[in-house]
Protein backbone atom coordinates (compact mmCIF):
# COMPACT_ATOMS: atom_id res chain seq x y z
CA UNK A 1 0.00 0.00 0.00
CA UNK A 2 2.82 2.42 0.94
CA UNK A 3 4.71 1.44 -2.19
CA UNK A 4 1.70 2.10 -4.38
CA UNK A 5 1.05 5.53 -2.91
CA UNK A 6 4.66 6.70 -3.07
CA UNK A 7 5.27 5.43 -6.58
CA UNK A 8 2.00 6.95 -7.74
CA UNK A 9 3.17 10.30 -6.41
CA UNK A 10 6.45 9.86 -8.28
CA UNK A 11 4.78 8.92 -11.57
CA UNK A 12 2.60 11.98 -11.98
CA UNK A 13 2.56 13.47 -15.46
CA UNK A 14 5.71 15.46 -16.09
CA UNK A 15 5.28 19.07 -17.16
CA UNK A 16 7.83 21.28 -18.82
CA UNK A 17 8.80 24.68 -17.49
CA UNK A 18 6.28 27.48 -17.57
CA UNK A 19 6.78 29.98 -20.42
CA UNK A 20 8.20 32.52 -17.97
CA UNK A 21 10.80 30.08 -16.64
CA UNK A 22 11.59 28.87 -20.16
CA UNK A 23 12.35 32.48 -21.06
CA UNK A 24 14.50 32.87 -17.95
CA UNK A 25 16.49 29.75 -18.81
CA UNK A 26 17.04 31.03 -22.35
CA UNK A 27 17.69 34.63 -21.33
CA UNK A 28 21.37 34.18 -20.62
CA UNK A 29 23.66 35.18 -23.49
CA UNK A 30 24.55 32.22 -25.66
CA UNK A 31 28.24 33.11 -25.90
CA UNK A 32 30.34 31.72 -23.09
CA UNK A 33 29.68 28.90 -20.67
CA UNK A 34 26.24 29.21 -19.02
CA UNK A 35 25.18 26.58 -16.49
CA UNK A 36 21.43 26.36 -15.74
CA UNK A 37 20.48 24.83 -12.39
CA UNK A 38 16.99 23.82 -11.22
CA UNK A 39 16.66 24.26 -7.46
CA UNK A 40 14.02 22.67 -5.24
CA UNK A 41 13.07 26.09 -3.82
CA UNK A 42 9.65 27.49 -4.66
CA UNK A 43 11.08 31.01 -5.07
CA UNK A 44 14.42 32.67 -5.77
CA UNK A 45 16.29 32.98 -2.47
CA UNK A 46 16.68 36.55 -1.26
CA UNK A 47 19.58 38.51 -2.77
CA UNK A 48 20.62 40.89 0.03
CA UNK A 49 23.53 38.79 1.25
CA UNK A 50 21.68 36.58 3.72
CA UNK A 51 19.50 34.32 1.57
CA UNK A 52 16.37 32.61 2.80
CA UNK A 53 15.19 29.15 1.61
CA UNK A 54 17.38 27.31 4.10
CA UNK A 55 20.78 25.93 3.18
CA UNK A 56 19.82 25.54 -0.47
CA UNK A 57 19.55 29.32 -0.49
CA UNK A 58 23.01 29.55 1.09
CA UNK A 59 24.39 26.98 -1.37
CA UNK A 60 23.38 28.97 -4.45
CA UNK A 61 22.74 32.61 -3.36
CA UNK A 62 25.14 32.59 -0.42
CA UNK A 63 28.74 31.43 -0.76
CA UNK A 64 29.09 31.86 -4.53
CA UNK A 65 28.55 35.61 -4.02
CA UNK A 66 29.02 36.39 -0.33
CA UNK A 67 31.70 34.99 1.95
CA UNK A 68 32.45 34.56 5.65
CA UNK A 69 35.49 34.86 7.90
CA UNK A 70 35.98 31.09 7.78
CA UNK A 71 34.89 29.08 4.74
CA UNK A 72 34.07 25.43 4.19
CA UNK A 73 36.75 23.33 2.50
CA UNK A 74 34.69 21.77 -0.29
CA UNK A 75 37.59 20.30 -2.26
CA UNK A 76 37.13 16.62 -1.31
CA UNK A 77 34.41 14.03 -1.74
CA UNK A 78 35.97 11.42 0.54
CA UNK A 79 35.86 13.24 3.89
CA UNK A 80 33.50 15.43 5.86
CA UNK A 81 34.08 19.07 4.91
CA UNK A 82 36.13 21.08 7.41
CA UNK A 83 37.08 24.74 7.62
CA UNK A 84 39.65 26.81 5.74
CA UNK A 85 40.58 30.48 6.00
CA UNK A 86 38.20 32.79 4.19
CA UNK A 87 37.91 36.54 4.63
CA UNK A 88 40.00 36.00 7.75
CA UNK A 89 43.51 34.70 7.16
CA UNK A 90 43.60 33.22 10.65
CA UNK A 91 41.84 33.23 14.02
CA UNK A 92 42.71 32.42 17.61
CA UNK A 93 40.96 32.01 20.94
CA UNK A 94 42.26 34.26 23.69
CA UNK A 95 44.21 31.93 26.05
CA UNK A 96 43.35 34.18 29.00
CA UNK A 97 39.62 34.49 28.20
CA UNK A 98 38.04 31.69 26.17
CA UNK A 99 35.06 33.90 25.35
CA UNK A 100 37.14 36.07 23.00
CA UNK A 101 38.18 35.25 19.44
CA UNK A 102 40.43 37.45 17.30
CA UNK A 103 40.21 37.33 13.52
CA UNK A 104 43.01 38.66 11.31
CA UNK A 105 41.39 39.87 8.10
CA UNK A 106 42.66 39.18 4.61
CA UNK A 107 44.23 42.20 2.94
CA UNK A 108 43.51 43.44 -0.57
CA UNK A 109 39.94 42.07 -0.80
CA UNK A 110 37.28 44.25 -2.40
CA UNK A 111 33.55 43.85 -2.79
CA UNK A 112 32.11 43.53 -6.30
CA UNK A 113 31.23 47.25 -6.24
CA UNK A 114 34.83 48.24 -5.52
CA UNK A 115 34.40 49.00 -1.81
CA UNK A 116 37.18 47.64 0.43
CA UNK A 117 36.64 44.70 2.75
CA UNK A 118 38.11 45.72 6.11
CA UNK A 119 37.32 45.79 9.82
CA UNK A 120 34.80 48.59 9.35
CA UNK A 121 32.88 46.45 6.85
CA UNK A 122 32.91 43.54 9.31
CA UNK A 123 31.52 45.66 12.15
CA UNK A 124 28.92 47.20 9.81
CA UNK A 125 27.65 43.71 8.91
CA UNK A 126 27.72 42.46 12.50
CA UNK A 127 25.62 45.49 13.48
CA UNK A 128 23.28 44.67 10.59
CA UNK A 129 22.56 41.27 12.11
CA UNK A 130 23.09 41.69 15.85
CA UNK A 131 22.36 45.33 16.79
CA UNK A 132 18.68 46.20 17.03
CA UNK A 133 18.04 49.73 15.86
CA UNK A 134 21.16 50.00 13.71
CA UNK A 135 20.53 52.10 10.56
CA UNK A 136 21.49 49.11 8.43
CA UNK A 137 19.55 46.53 10.49
CA UNK A 138 17.90 43.93 8.28
CA UNK A 139 15.23 42.09 10.31
CA UNK A 140 14.77 39.19 7.88
CA UNK A 141 18.50 38.52 7.57
CA UNK A 142 19.06 39.05 11.28
CA UNK A 143 16.43 36.43 12.15
CA UNK A 144 18.25 33.87 9.99
CA UNK A 145 21.71 34.69 11.37
CA UNK A 146 20.64 34.80 15.00
CA UNK A 147 18.93 31.44 14.60
CA UNK A 148 22.17 29.93 13.32
CA UNK A 149 24.72 31.85 15.38
CA UNK A 150 23.76 32.00 19.03
CA UNK A 151 25.99 33.11 21.86
CA UNK A 152 27.45 36.34 20.42
CA UNK A 153 27.85 38.82 23.30
CA UNK A 154 29.75 41.60 21.55
CA UNK A 155 32.40 42.56 19.01
CA UNK A 156 34.86 45.34 18.35
CA UNK A 157 37.39 46.60 15.85
CA UNK A 158 40.95 46.39 17.12
CA UNK A 159 42.53 47.83 13.98
CA UNK A 160 41.82 47.82 10.23
CA UNK A 161 42.94 44.19 9.98
CA UNK A 162 41.70 42.77 13.28
CA UNK A 163 38.27 42.18 14.77
CA UNK A 164 37.43 40.60 18.10
CA UNK A 165 34.17 38.73 18.72
CA UNK A 166 33.14 37.83 22.26
CA UNK A 167 30.74 35.01 23.12
CA UNK A 168 28.53 34.66 26.19
CA UNK A 169 30.63 31.70 27.38
CA UNK A 170 33.68 29.84 26.07
CA UNK A 171 32.61 28.04 22.88
CA UNK A 172 35.34 25.80 21.45
CA UNK A 173 33.57 25.41 18.10
CA UNK A 174 32.86 29.09 17.50
CA UNK A 175 34.79 29.21 14.17
CA UNK A 176 32.20 26.79 12.80
CA UNK A 177 29.51 29.35 13.61
CA UNK A 178 31.24 32.18 11.77
CA UNK A 179 30.60 30.48 8.40
CA UNK A 180 26.95 31.55 8.68
CA UNK A 181 27.74 35.27 8.93
CA UNK A 182 28.03 36.45 5.31
CA UNK A 183 29.40 39.86 4.38
CA UNK A 184 27.77 42.27 1.94
CA UNK A 185 29.08 45.65 0.85
CA UNK A 186 27.95 48.65 2.91
CA UNK A 187 28.15 50.60 -0.35
CA UNK A 188 25.32 48.46 -1.79
CA UNK A 189 23.09 49.67 1.02
CA UNK A 190 24.11 53.32 0.65
CA UNK A 191 23.72 53.26 -3.16
CA UNK A 192 20.19 51.88 -2.73
CA UNK A 193 19.15 54.76 -0.51
CA UNK A 194 19.51 52.67 2.65
CA UNK A 195 16.57 50.51 1.58
CA UNK A 196 17.03 46.72 1.76
CA UNK A 197 14.13 46.17 -0.66
CA UNK A 198 15.98 48.20 -3.28
CA UNK A 199 19.20 46.32 -2.50
CA UNK A 200 17.32 43.07 -3.14
CA UNK A 201 16.02 44.32 -6.49
CA UNK A 202 19.54 44.54 -7.89
CA UNK A 203 21.37 42.12 -5.62
CA UNK A 204 23.94 43.13 -3.03
CA UNK A 205 27.67 43.09 -3.74
CA UNK A 206 29.77 40.43 -2.05
CA UNK A 207 33.40 39.33 -2.29
CA UNK A 208 32.84 35.89 -3.84
CA UNK A 209 33.78 34.23 -7.14
CA UNK A 210 30.42 35.17 -8.70
CA UNK A 211 28.34 38.36 -8.64
CA UNK A 212 24.60 38.88 -9.07
CA UNK A 213 23.89 40.47 -12.46
CA UNK A 214 20.21 39.81 -13.13
CA UNK A 215 17.31 39.07 -10.80
CA UNK A 216 13.71 38.36 -11.81
CA UNK A 217 11.49 37.85 -8.74
CA UNK A 218 9.93 34.38 -8.51
CA UNK A 219 11.55 33.35 -11.81
CA UNK A 220 15.35 33.33 -11.88
CA UNK A 221 18.64 34.91 -10.89
CA UNK A 222 21.81 35.14 -12.96
CA UNK A 223 25.33 35.00 -11.55
CA UNK A 224 28.35 36.17 -13.53
CA UNK A 225 32.00 35.22 -13.06
CA UNK A 226 34.03 37.61 -10.92
CA UNK A 227 37.25 37.91 -12.92
CA UNK A 228 38.89 39.89 -10.13
CA UNK A 229 38.20 37.37 -7.38
CA UNK A 230 40.84 37.68 -4.64
CA UNK A 231 41.77 33.97 -4.75
CA UNK A 232 43.24 33.78 -8.26
CA UNK A 233 43.59 30.00 -8.08
CA UNK A 234 39.85 29.59 -7.51
CA UNK A 235 38.43 31.88 -10.15
CA UNK A 236 35.38 30.30 -11.78
CA UNK A 237 35.56 28.37 -15.05
CA UNK A 238 31.95 29.18 -15.92
CA UNK A 239 30.95 32.55 -17.35
CA UNK A 240 27.43 32.52 -15.91
CA UNK A 241 25.05 30.49 -13.79
CA UNK A 242 21.25 30.78 -14.12
CA UNK A 243 19.32 29.58 -11.05
CA UNK A 244 15.69 28.55 -11.49
CA UNK A 245 13.33 27.69 -8.59
CA UNK A 246 11.40 24.56 -9.62
CA UNK A 247 9.85 22.93 -6.53
CA UNK A 248 8.08 20.05 -8.29
CA UNK A 249 10.43 17.09 -8.77
CA UNK A 250 8.95 15.79 -12.00
CA UNK A 251 9.01 19.26 -13.55
CA UNK A 252 12.73 19.42 -12.75
CA UNK A 253 13.14 16.02 -14.36
CA UNK A 254 11.30 17.07 -17.50
CA UNK A 255 13.37 20.26 -17.74
CA UNK A 256 16.59 18.24 -17.61
CA UNK A 257 15.42 15.71 -20.17
CA UNK A 258 14.31 18.45 -22.56
CA UNK A 259 17.60 20.33 -22.29
CA UNK A 260 16.08 23.38 -20.61
CA UNK A 261 18.46 22.98 -17.66
CA UNK A 262 21.82 21.28 -17.21
CA UNK A 263 21.61 20.30 -13.55
CA UNK A 264 18.78 19.45 -11.16
CA UNK A 265 18.73 19.09 -7.42
CA UNK A 266 16.96 15.99 -6.04
CA UNK A 267 15.75 14.05 -9.09
CA UNK A 268 12.64 11.94 -8.39
CA UNK A 269 13.91 8.51 -7.28
CA UNK A 270 11.79 6.56 -9.77
CA UNK A 271 13.28 8.64 -12.60
CA UNK A 272 16.91 7.84 -11.76
CA UNK A 273 17.21 4.50 -13.68
CA UNK A 274 15.92 6.04 -16.90
CA UNK A 275 18.19 9.07 -16.47
CA UNK A 276 21.19 6.75 -16.16
CA UNK A 277 20.09 4.85 -19.25
CA UNK A 278 19.82 8.12 -21.16
CA UNK A 279 23.40 9.05 -20.26
CA UNK A 280 22.79 11.64 -17.56
CA UNK A 281 25.18 11.72 -14.60
CA UNK A 282 23.67 10.88 -11.21
CA UNK A 283 25.84 12.12 -8.35
CA UNK A 284 25.32 11.00 -4.74
CA UNK A 285 27.43 11.10 -1.60
CA UNK A 286 27.03 10.87 2.14
CA UNK A 287 26.82 14.25 3.78
CA UNK A 288 25.89 15.66 7.20
CA UNK A 289 22.13 15.63 6.87
CA UNK A 290 19.19 14.29 8.85
CA UNK A 291 15.59 14.11 7.64
CA UNK A 292 13.54 14.02 10.89
CA UNK A 293 10.37 15.09 12.55
CA UNK A 294 11.34 17.68 15.18
CA UNK A 295 9.12 16.95 18.18
CA UNK A 296 7.50 19.68 20.29
CA UNK A 297 9.07 18.01 23.32
CA UNK A 298 8.74 21.04 25.57
CA UNK A 299 5.14 21.95 24.79
CA UNK A 300 2.84 21.22 27.69
CA UNK A 301 -0.12 19.10 26.68
CA UNK A 302 1.46 17.57 23.58
CA UNK A 303 1.63 13.77 23.65
CA UNK A 304 5.24 14.00 22.43
CA UNK A 305 6.27 15.73 25.66
CA UNK A 306 6.44 12.14 27.00
CA UNK A 307 9.79 10.52 26.12
CA UNK A 308 8.08 7.12 25.91
CA UNK A 309 5.90 8.38 23.06
CA UNK A 310 8.90 9.78 21.21
CA UNK A 311 10.83 6.56 21.62
CA UNK A 312 7.79 4.51 20.58
CA UNK A 313 7.40 6.43 17.33
CA UNK A 314 11.05 5.72 16.54
CA UNK A 315 10.30 1.99 16.84
CA UNK A 316 7.15 2.20 14.71
CA UNK A 317 8.50 3.28 11.29
CA UNK A 318 9.92 1.21 8.45
CA UNK A 319 13.10 3.06 7.51
CA UNK A 320 14.42 0.31 5.26
CA UNK A 321 11.19 0.29 3.28
CA UNK A 322 11.36 4.05 2.83
CA UNK A 323 14.97 3.83 1.62
CA UNK A 324 13.87 1.23 -0.92
CA UNK A 325 11.11 3.47 -2.16
CA UNK A 326 13.67 6.29 -2.52
CA UNK A 327 15.71 4.07 -4.84
CA UNK A 328 18.70 4.04 -2.51
CA UNK A 329 19.15 7.83 -2.43
CA UNK A 330 19.05 7.79 1.40
CA UNK A 331 20.12 5.59 4.29
CA UNK A 332 18.29 4.81 7.55
CA UNK A 333 18.74 7.29 10.41
CA UNK A 334 18.63 6.02 14.00
CA UNK A 335 20.27 9.05 15.59
CA UNK A 336 21.53 12.51 14.83
CA UNK A 337 24.72 10.98 13.43
CA UNK A 338 24.99 8.10 11.02
CA UNK A 339 25.31 4.75 12.84
CA UNK A 340 28.79 4.31 11.31
CA UNK A 341 30.04 7.55 12.86
CA UNK A 342 32.56 6.77 15.66
CA UNK A 343 30.89 9.49 17.74
CA UNK A 344 27.53 7.65 17.64
CA UNK A 345 28.26 5.97 20.98
CA UNK A 346 26.35 3.16 22.68
CA UNK A 347 22.88 4.42 23.56
CA UNK A 348 20.40 2.21 25.37
CA UNK A 349 17.91 2.33 22.49
CA UNK A 350 18.66 0.73 19.12
CA UNK A 351 15.86 2.00 16.88
CA UNK A 352 14.50 -0.25 14.15
CA UNK A 353 11.06 -1.37 13.03
CA UNK A 354 9.85 -3.12 16.19
CA UNK A 355 6.07 -2.73 16.52
CA UNK A 356 5.92 -4.79 19.71
CA UNK A 357 8.39 -2.49 21.44
CA UNK A 358 6.63 0.59 20.05
CA UNK A 359 3.21 -0.57 21.21
CA UNK A 360 4.54 -1.45 24.66
CA UNK A 361 5.98 2.04 25.11
CA UNK A 362 2.74 3.60 23.90
CA UNK A 363 0.79 1.47 26.36
CA UNK A 364 3.04 2.69 29.19
CA UNK A 365 2.21 6.24 28.12
CA UNK A 366 -1.54 5.48 28.14
CA UNK A 367 -2.22 4.85 24.43
CA UNK A 368 -3.63 1.77 22.74
CA UNK A 369 -6.52 0.47 20.61
CA UNK A 370 -9.12 2.12 22.84
CA UNK A 371 -7.20 5.41 22.94
CA UNK A 372 -5.03 5.66 19.83
CA UNK A 373 -2.23 8.19 19.74
CA UNK A 374 -3.13 11.16 17.53
CA UNK A 375 -0.51 13.71 16.46
CA UNK A 376 -0.30 16.58 14.00
CA UNK A 377 2.80 17.22 11.89
CA UNK A 378 3.72 20.33 9.91
CA UNK A 379 5.21 19.50 6.51
CA UNK A 380 6.20 21.43 3.38
CA UNK A 381 5.56 20.96 -0.31
CA UNK A 382 9.29 21.23 -1.17
CA UNK A 383 12.40 22.94 0.12
CA UNK A 384 16.10 22.77 0.90
CA UNK A 385 17.06 19.22 1.84
CA UNK A 386 13.41 18.21 2.08
CA UNK A 387 13.84 15.51 -0.58
CA UNK A 388 10.26 14.51 -1.56
CA UNK A 389 8.40 15.64 1.57
CA UNK A 390 4.80 14.86 0.68
CA UNK A 391 5.15 11.25 -0.54
CA UNK A 392 7.73 10.49 2.16
CA UNK A 393 5.49 11.82 4.91
CA UNK A 394 2.52 9.92 3.51
CA UNK A 395 4.64 6.76 3.70
CA UNK A 396 5.47 7.51 7.34
CA UNK A 397 1.82 8.23 8.07
CA UNK A 398 0.84 4.84 6.73
CA UNK A 399 3.72 3.05 8.46
CA UNK A 400 2.76 4.46 11.86
CA UNK A 401 -0.89 3.56 11.34
CA UNK A 402 -0.13 0.06 10.10
CA UNK A 403 2.45 -0.91 12.72
CA UNK A 404 1.34 0.91 15.87
CA UNK A 405 -2.14 2.32 15.24
CA UNK A 406 -0.90 5.92 15.39
CA UNK A 407 -3.08 8.50 13.63
CA UNK A 408 -1.18 11.33 11.93
CA UNK A 409 -2.68 14.51 10.49
CA UNK A 410 -0.65 16.91 8.35
CA UNK A 411 -0.56 20.67 8.12
CA UNK A 412 0.95 21.38 4.68
CA UNK A 413 2.58 24.79 4.13
CA UNK A 414 5.20 26.46 1.94
CA UNK A 415 8.83 25.83 2.91
CA UNK A 416 9.69 29.27 4.27
CA UNK A 417 6.50 29.27 6.35
CA UNK A 418 7.57 25.98 7.90
CA UNK A 419 11.06 27.35 8.57
CA UNK A 420 9.46 29.98 10.79
CA UNK A 421 8.92 27.22 13.33
CA UNK A 422 12.67 26.85 13.82
CA UNK A 423 12.79 30.37 15.23
CA UNK A 424 9.73 30.06 17.48
CA UNK A 425 8.70 28.31 20.67
CA UNK A 426 6.53 25.20 20.10
CA UNK A 427 3.49 26.93 21.61
CA UNK A 428 3.66 29.80 19.10
CA UNK A 429 1.57 30.13 15.90
CA UNK A 430 4.62 29.47 13.71
CA UNK A 431 4.43 25.86 14.89
CA UNK A 432 0.98 25.53 13.27
CA UNK A 433 -0.41 23.87 16.39
CA UNK A 434 1.62 20.78 15.45
CA UNK A 435 3.31 18.16 17.62
CA UNK A 436 6.22 17.93 15.20
CA UNK A 437 7.70 19.74 12.21
CA UNK A 438 9.36 17.92 9.32
CA UNK A 439 12.45 20.05 8.66
CA UNK A 440 15.62 18.43 7.34
CA UNK A 441 18.65 19.64 9.28
CA UNK A 442 22.43 19.65 9.28
CA UNK A 443 24.74 17.55 11.46
CA UNK A 444 28.15 18.71 10.24
CA UNK A 445 29.94 19.56 13.50
CA UNK A 446 29.41 20.10 17.26
CA UNK A 447 28.06 23.61 16.69
CA UNK A 448 25.04 22.10 14.94
CA UNK A 449 24.39 19.65 17.76
CA UNK A 450 24.42 22.58 20.17
CA UNK A 451 22.23 24.63 17.84
CA UNK A 452 19.40 22.10 17.70
CA UNK A 453 19.54 20.62 21.22
CA UNK A 454 21.36 22.71 23.83
CA UNK A 455 19.09 23.96 26.61
CA UNK A 456 20.62 27.44 26.33
CA UNK A 457 19.54 27.57 22.68
CA UNK A 458 15.80 27.07 23.04
CA UNK A 459 13.87 29.17 20.52
CA UNK A 460 13.63 32.10 20.09
CA UNK A 461 17.11 32.52 21.63
CA UNK A 462 18.40 29.81 19.31
CA UNK A 463 17.21 26.96 17.10
CA UNK A 464 16.24 24.37 19.71
CA UNK A 465 12.73 24.76 18.35
CA UNK A 466 11.16 21.80 20.15
CA UNK A 467 12.40 23.03 23.56
CA UNK A 468 13.92 19.64 24.40
CA UNK A 469 16.00 20.19 27.54
CA UNK A 470 18.11 17.38 28.97
CA UNK A 471 20.50 18.08 31.90
CA UNK A 472 22.76 15.14 30.99
CA UNK A 473 23.10 16.38 27.42
CA UNK A 474 23.83 19.91 28.61
CA UNK A 475 26.47 18.63 31.06
CA UNK A 476 28.22 16.63 28.35
CA UNK A 477 28.17 19.63 26.06
CA UNK A 478 29.59 21.94 28.71
CA UNK A 479 32.74 19.84 28.51
CA UNK A 480 32.69 20.02 24.70
CA UNK A 481 32.54 23.81 24.81
CA UNK A 482 35.38 24.30 27.27
CA UNK A 483 37.75 21.52 26.21
CA UNK A 484 40.82 22.20 24.10
CA UNK A 485 41.96 18.58 23.83
CA UNK A 486 40.29 16.93 20.77
CA UNK A 487 39.96 13.63 22.63
CA UNK A 488 37.97 15.31 25.40
CA UNK A 489 35.83 17.08 22.82
CA UNK A 490 35.06 13.79 21.07
CA UNK A 491 34.26 12.05 24.37
CA UNK A 492 31.81 14.79 25.28
CA UNK A 493 30.17 14.72 21.85
CA UNK A 494 29.77 10.94 22.11
CA UNK A 495 28.06 11.16 25.51
CA UNK A 496 25.85 13.95 24.19
CA UNK A 497 24.87 11.88 21.16
CA UNK A 498 23.88 8.93 23.31
CA UNK A 499 21.46 11.26 25.09
CA UNK A 500 20.07 12.39 21.72
CA UNK A 501 19.22 8.81 20.83
CA UNK A 502 17.70 7.89 24.17
CA UNK A 503 15.94 11.21 24.72
CA UNK A 504 14.50 11.05 21.19
CA UNK A 505 13.87 14.77 20.60
CA UNK A 506 13.38 13.85 16.93
CA UNK A 507 11.85 11.07 14.90
CA UNK A 508 15.01 9.95 13.10
CA UNK A 509 14.00 8.86 9.61
CA UNK A 510 16.76 8.95 6.98
CA UNK A 511 20.09 10.52 6.05
CA UNK A 512 19.91 11.96 2.54
CA UNK A 513 22.60 10.98 0.00
CA UNK A 514 22.32 14.37 -1.71
CA UNK A 515 21.37 13.21 -5.23
CA UNK A 516 21.84 15.46 -8.24
CA UNK A 517 21.33 14.75 -11.92
CA UNK A 518 23.42 16.50 -14.56
CA UNK A 519 23.92 16.68 -18.28
CA UNK A 520 27.02 14.94 -19.63
CA UNK A 521 28.27 18.41 -20.55
CA UNK A 522 28.85 19.24 -16.86
CA UNK A 523 32.44 18.60 -15.82
CA UNK A 524 34.65 19.19 -12.80
CA UNK A 525 32.04 18.93 -10.03
CA UNK A 526 33.18 17.50 -6.68
CA UNK A 527 30.30 16.30 -4.49
CA UNK A 528 31.61 17.52 -1.15
CA UNK A 529 30.35 15.96 2.06
CA UNK A 530 28.55 19.18 2.91
CA UNK A 531 25.29 21.01 2.36
CA UNK A 532 27.34 23.47 0.32
CA UNK A 533 29.23 22.95 -2.94
CA UNK A 534 32.07 24.65 -4.81
CA UNK A 535 30.82 25.95 -8.16
CA UNK A 536 34.18 27.44 -9.16
CA UNK A 537 35.52 24.08 -10.34
CA UNK A 538 32.49 23.31 -12.52
CA UNK A 539 32.94 23.54 -16.28
CA UNK A 540 30.83 22.85 -19.37
CA UNK A 541 32.06 20.75 -22.24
Amino acid sequence: MITTRLLAAGLLAMGLLSPARQAAAQAAPQDGKVLRIAMTASDVPTTTGMPNNGYEGTRFLGYPIFESLALWDLSRADALAGLRPGLAERWEQDPADGRKWRFTLRQGVRFHDGAPFDADAVIWNLDRFFRDGAPQAEPAGAAIVRGRVSGVAGYRKIDDRTVEIETVRPISYFPYLTVYILFASPKSFEDAGRDWAKVAANGAAGTGPFRITRFTPRQSVELTRNGDYWDAGRRAKLDRIVLLPIPEANTRLAALRSGQVDWIEVPPPDGIPSLKQAGFNIVTNSYPHVWPWVFASGRAGSPVSDVRVRQALNYCIDREGLVGLLNGTAEPAVGFYNKANPLFGRPQNAYRLDPARGKALLAEAGYGPQKPLKITVGISTSGSGQMLPQPMNEALQESLREHCGVQVEFRVVEWNTLLGGLRASPDQPAWLGADALNISLVSSDPSQMARWFLGANVAPRGSNAGHWVDPQFDAAFAEVETATDPARVNAGVTRAHERLVDGAPWLYVVHDLNPRAMSRRVRGFTSAQSWFQDLTTVDLQ
